[in-house]
């Protein structure tokens, strides 16, 4: 009992260190009077990630009652639906918010440009731009329907609303910027006011914002950095996991795989480490799909695939339904991640796809025909199953003996030609008759 207690204690210890990598890591505040300033670094696309993480921010920056909120940016930008509510978290937020489009060289693009707007206060850094946010077709183009026309007019009511205290030039350029996807570098946006600091680093943005005046919920409330103590909130593992799913060619890997291994699994049933590694692949590629912007027409097709793969089996064409679902799996890909597409989230590998598509297809192939022709093959029961096996001779065979295999002691005869066995002598079973078995002088061991 003693040895079962500390393994069901060290079970319970391993877990909760497993447990505690995915909880957040919450940053050690200064003990101090000085204004606390908590700063997280917003990167990559607007997606998921950015928003779990800027919510979990603003949520332990309001709860701890940090002084200021910056962000540093640095985004070509992403969903739209992802955008507004990081907007909405933003505006609603008690503790103030500061984005500041950093390092030099960084952009605020596309969707990233309102974010910045919606900042209580809003930073670039020198080589800096922002801008270039209009709407674009799946494939990147431009498209001139009434649904983009009503998404721009709705995304220019939003830069309006934000920009609203700011200069009048500055709101028209927040519109250019949707309308014309135009762009701007950080002197002039702010000569022209849109964004109210140029900052070369973080302490010069603090120093700068000493004394900003800025309105939070509607009320005016002015900043003091004076002194602050800056803490910095990095990722956890998961919010780092969710950005690491925005690659599409990593989602089809593990969507490709997964299904792959339950297929081998259902034609050759009786493992599970196919299965469970196939279940496994697809929960992360559903994950990964459910962050990613699809055409789920797509799976329709790699569906389709799959099943000319077996029909092909069942009722062989001489591959011609393998051809077909290799084009169909190519398609498929294709269609699931590149209809449609969103800046910042790179594009799926051609070669990627065409390559798994074949070699799923052959190797999909080949490991069907195997076990196909083993549920074909004659099955081998009883004494049959001592044929091709080799024994010890216990008495000598001349003409007749007797041999140990498999744990039993059998009469043996020699076949026709063979030498006469000693005993101690290594014999091959070549045949069963009743009870007799036919030996012969087995090959010396290597």
């Amino acid at each position: 009992m003693g040895n079962r207690k500390r393994s069901f204690l060290f079970l319970i210890a391993m877990a909760l260190v497993g447990l505690s990598i995915f909880l957040p890591r919450v940053p050690v505040r200064g003990q101090d009077s000085a204004p606390q300033v908590l700063v997280m670094q917003v990167t990559g696309p607007v997606a998921p990630a950015m928003q779990l993480y800027i919510d979990r921010g603003l949520t332990y920056a309001a709860d701890s009652r940090f002084s200021l909120v910056i962000m540093q940016l640095n985004t070509p930008g992403g969903s739209i639906d992802t955008m507004n509510l990081i907007v909405e978290r933003i505006r609603s937020s008690p503790v103030p918010v500061v984005v500041y489009v950093s390092p030099n060289g960084a952009m605020a693009a596309s969707a990233g440009t309102l974010i910045t707007l919606a900042g209580h206060a809003a930073a670039m850094a020198p080589d800096t731009t922002i801008g270039a946010a209009s709407p674009v077709g799946p494939s990147g183009e431009n498209i001139d329907t009434t649904e983009e026309l009503k998404v721009k007019e709705v995304l220019k009511a939003t830069a309006r609303e934000l920009a609203r205290d700011r200069k009048p030039e500055a709101i028209a350029l927040a519109e250019q910027t949707i309308e014309n996807a135009r762009a701007a570098s950080a002197t002039e946006a702010v000569s022209i006011g849109l964004v109210d600091f140029q900052a070369t680093s973080i302490a010069d943005l603090v120093a700068k914002l000493d004394g900003f005046q800025v309105k939070v919920l509607g009320a005016p409330l002015t900043i003091h950095t004076l002194g602050a103590n800056l803490v910095n909130l990095p990722r956890t593992l998961i919010e780092e996991g969710l950005q690491f799913f925005t690659d599409p060619n990593l989602v089809f890997i593990f969507l490709s795989a997964g299904i792959w291994a339950i297929l081998i699994e259902l034609s050759s049933p009786g493992g599970w480490v196919a299965g469970f590694v196939g279940a496994t692949l697809l929960l992360l590629a559903l994950f990964g799909l459910g962050i990613l912007p699809v055409n789920w027409t797509g799976l329709l097709f790699l569906a389709l695939a799959f099943i000319l793969f077996i029909l092909d089996i069942k009722a062989p064409t001489h591959g011609a339904l393998t051809i077909a679902g290799t084009v169909s799996f190519v398609a498929g890909g294709l269609i699931l991640f590149n209809t449609v597409r969103l800046p910042g989230i790179p594009e799926i590998s051609y070669p990627l796809v065409i390559g798994t598509g074949v070699f799923i297809a052959g190797t999909f192939f080949a490991v069907l025909t195997l076990a196909l022709r083993a549920q074909s093959a004659p099955l081998l029961t009883g004494h049959q199953t001592l044929v091709g096996k080799v024994g010890l001779i216990r008495s000598a065979v001349d003409p007749k003996g007797q041999i140990q295999v498999a744990g039993e002691l059998w009469t043996a005869r020699l076949i026709e030609g063979e030498p006469p066995l000693q005993i101690g002598d290594r014999a091959e079973v070549t045949g069963i008759e009743g009870v007799i078995l036919w030996v012969k002088k087995a090959k010396p061991q290597e």
